[in-house]
């Protein structure tokens, strides 16, 4: 057996940044998609009407270099779906065309496995077991898909701590594990959120940092606490962090 080894620059160069941000429903994180390089859509959701042309020339302008305006999308109803897209995201050709893979939402997709998993066993706690399995298994592959960015969007939802009594907001997963379990995968764990500048008018931004309430994390060091939703040109700014020596 021979050892390959590598370095930290040449691994992440070869992996692309692999990331979750999660948000309120409505708040953009389909949109986001638009932001990323090249980006081809696996969607379990129904409403895409926010990546239509006219709605992205509304938010970013035309002609906009960080945003793309035509945006293929493949349409996950089934865990079959889901394992073929991964399979064609890893294998084709035609996936080489595609820098970022993204995932709308994460939230959704794995409803759609614990639904399939329902359908065949009598116990529901199996269902959820299988659920778990499953999502841990299909996050790796595409989490680890080579020579790709991929973009995991989460739904959010409110978790009480019983001893402290604070609520804490994090991806919202089907069960009772998955969704606390879901930022471990990642280096990169985004919050986006919205807020108002001085002069009332709002924005959002991503959060990539911790606080008593909110789930964040960059494990690049080269991100400023809070950043504007751009996919793009955060990961350009990932990728392009001079070596600490």
């Amino acid at each position: 057996m021979t050892l390959k080894f590598t370095t930290a620059e040449e691994s992440s160069a070869q992996n692309g940044v692999k990331c979750l941000v999660y948000g309120l429903a409505g708040m953009g994180k389909t949109v986001l998609t638009a932001t990323c390089p090249t980006p081809i859509l696996l969607s379990a959701e129904s409403g895409l009407l926010s990546l239509r042309k006219a709605n992205l020339e509304r938010l970013f302008g035309v002609g906009n270099p960080w945003i793309s305006y035509h945006i293929p999308v493949i349409q996950i109803s089934t865990v079959d779906d889901l394992r073929e897209a991964y399979e064609w995201a890893a294998r084709s050709t035609e996936a080489q065309g595609f820098a970022t893979i993204a995932l709308d939402s994460i939230s959704e997709i794995a409803e759609v496995v614990l639904n399939n998993a329902k359908r065949q066993v009598k116990d529901p706690r199996q269902a959820y077991g299988e659920l778990l399995e499953k999502m841990q298994t299909l996050i790796r592959l595409f989490r680890d898909l080579p020579n790709k960015n991929v973009y995991f969007a989460a739904k959010m939802e409110p978790q009480k701590d019983e001893l402290s009594g604070v609520t804490r907001f994090l991806p919202s997963m089907p069960g009772s594990k998955l969704g606390n379990q879901l930022p471990f995968f990642f280096d990169e764990v985004f919050r986006l959120g919205v807020n108002k500048d001085q002069q009332g008018n709002s924005f959002r931004f991503l959060q990539t940092q911790p606080d008593l309430q909110y789930e964040a994390k960059d494990r690049s060091g080269a991100l400023d606490p809070m950043e504007a939703p751009i996919l793009g040109a955060i990961f350009q700014k990932i990728m392009s962090q001079p070596t600490q020596q």
